[in-house]
């Protein structure tokens, strides 16, 4: 039987992006691919990323997180989903220990200070982007990571073209539309994620840019598929359009879910995301989820 089994879990969701929490701190056991579909094939745990709290492993730090997709691989940053982990850390009553209104996070991608605005909002530093073809990573050695030459040929799509590239924790790529919300994700949703250009697959986005500080987006989240929000690429097309001129340093990004205010700070090149979270409910893990996971 698995140690998930009874386990408690939250269910959260920062913008919509559906979000839940497991508490695995003072456990060795690291969560397996098989048990995290299990998990996510339950309309009660349902999640686009599962975010799994362990021991900290980084002296100052709160917690090392391993996050999850919907399919079961690991993901190296989850915004929306740091947030969530957030809140719970500071507030959830189980979950919570003495802190001040400050946390630090960390990930295989590496460290996530952050700060509580409100009661429900947050502040994640993501950290600098990787523009490098090789830090993103991509397959080709572009030298301008500000539009690559993808070669699409998608019929669904036969206007989409040389997207820029960057690496926010997971590697993105995003198209710069007229029209965010004309295209059809679950169709060439899959196609670009799994380009041989990205060899670690891509969170695919696209961005309709209204003003400088304005900008629609809609995104295919490698692994989870269209998603109501997604922090990590909200911070990727500030960073992208801001490097081709097409915004400023600082934007409220709008995506399904409701909008993420994003700024890539000038001072040392970290990116910096506010949103909301909101708690669903809780619940515990039925054993008869993992009857069949090894």
């Amino acid at each position: 039987m698995s140690p998930l089994a009874n386990h408690r879990f939250l269910k959260m969701n920062g913008l919509g992006n559906e979000i839940t929490v497991l508490d695995l701190r003072g456990s060795a056991h690291v969560v397996s691919a098989v048990e995290a579909r299990a998990i996510a094939a339950d309309p009660r745990s349902r999640f686009d990323q599962l975010m799994v709290l362990h021991d900290p492993v980084s002296p100052g730090t709160d917690a090392f997180m391993r996050i999850y997709n919907t399919d079961g691989s690991e993901s190296g940053a989850c915004g929306n989903g740091t947030r969530c982990v957030a809140w719970a850390m500071l507030t959830d009553p189980v979950m919570s220990r003495p802190a001040g209104r400050g946390l630090v996070l960390e990930t295989r991608a590496g460290l996530l200070p952050v700060s509580q605005v409100s009661d429900t909002t947050f502040t994640v530093d993501m950290g600098p982007p990787r523009l490098a073809w090789n830090e993103i990573p991509l397959r080709d050695p572009y030298p301008d990571t500000r539009a690559i030459a993808l070669d699409t040929h998608l019929p669904e799509a036969p206007e989409l073209e040389n997207p820029s590239a960057i690496g926010m924790g997971n590697p993105h790529a995003i198209f710069w539309v007229r029209n965010a919300a004309a295209y059809d994700l679950a169709a060439i949703g899959p196609m670009l994620e799994h380009d041989p250009v990205f060899p670690e697959r891509a969170n695919i986005s696209f961005a309709q840019v209204e003003r400088p500080d304005h900008v629609i987006l809609r995104v295919w989240e490698r692994g989870a598929g269209a998603t109501r929000a997604c922090g990590s690429a909200a911070c990727a097309t500030l960073v992208a359009g801001a490097r081709k001129g097409l915004t400023g340093r600082k934007a409220t990004v709008t995506l399904p879910g409701g909008d993420l205010v994003i700024e890539w700070r000038e001072s040392d090149g970290h990116v910096l995301m506010t949103g909301a979270t909101e708690l669903e409910h809780e619940g515990f893990l039925s054993p008869a989820l993992f009857a069949g996971a090894a």
